[in-house]
């Protein structure tokens, strides 16, 4: 018994060790530049930078059969599944895009423009720029899932409506943590806002 409780005790010290040092690692995760307009109770308006993507469009609908596939191409490429062998920095967040067919995109690091990258392995990878964007953001945390995802859309549509903003039918997940991280788990639901609704 004093034994399974030591295997425990060194199981659940590992754990803590392990997911203390992702969290510190977070830290130093390039992320997607924006800054932030103006805040309400359930969501904040953000105004965020023209930025360089990498991204691949699936032909599942639903963040659960979708997101492993498109990890899985897209951190193949940074990871050295490319034509130079390069590995490329990991960013933050995952971003995918709320549609029939979905596409996930990983933020390009600043270093690196359309013509320093190396070309990918795979076909299905493109290099996308996102122009300069104001969007709605709502937060939730813990473990992302199609409920959830579809539950937030919701919650901030009727939040936009609420306060009279107009907003398109362009809507995002964002995850900000790999799926092997379990403490502060963070996660969005973001939407296009119509007509640069921007308000000071």
């Amino acid at each position: 018994m004093k034994i399974i409780t030591i295997i425990l005790a060194v199981i659940l010290i590992a754990f803590t060790v392990v997911q203390l040092y992702f969290i510190r690692g977070q830290r130093n995760i390039e992320t997607y530049p924006y800054v932030v307009k103006i805040k309400y109770d359930q969501f904040e308006i953000r105004r965020y930078e023209a930025t360089l993507f990498t991204s691949v469009k699936l032909p599942t609908k639903g963040y659960k059969k979708s997101s492993s596939k498109g990890f899985s191409i897209l951190a193949g490429y940074i990871f050295g599944d490319n034509e130079r062998h390069e590995k490329i920095a990991m960013t933050s967040p995952v971003s995918m895009s709320l549609e029939d067919s979905m596409t996930m995109m990983f933020m390009v690091p600043k270093q690196f423009n359309m013509d320093l990258l190396p070309k990918p392995n795979q076909s299905g990878i493109v290099f996308k720029e996102e122009p300069a964007k104001l969007l709605a953001a709502i937060r939730f945390n813990g473990w992302a899932n199609d409920t959830k995802i579809e539950k937030y859309k919701q919650h901030l549509k009727a939040a936009l409506d609420a306060q009279g903003i107009k907003y398109s039918n362009q809507f995002y997940f964002f995850g900000y943590n790999a799926p092997y991280e379990v403490f502060n788990r963070k996660n969005e639901v973001l939407v296009e806002l119509l007509n640069d609704q921007e308000r000071q």
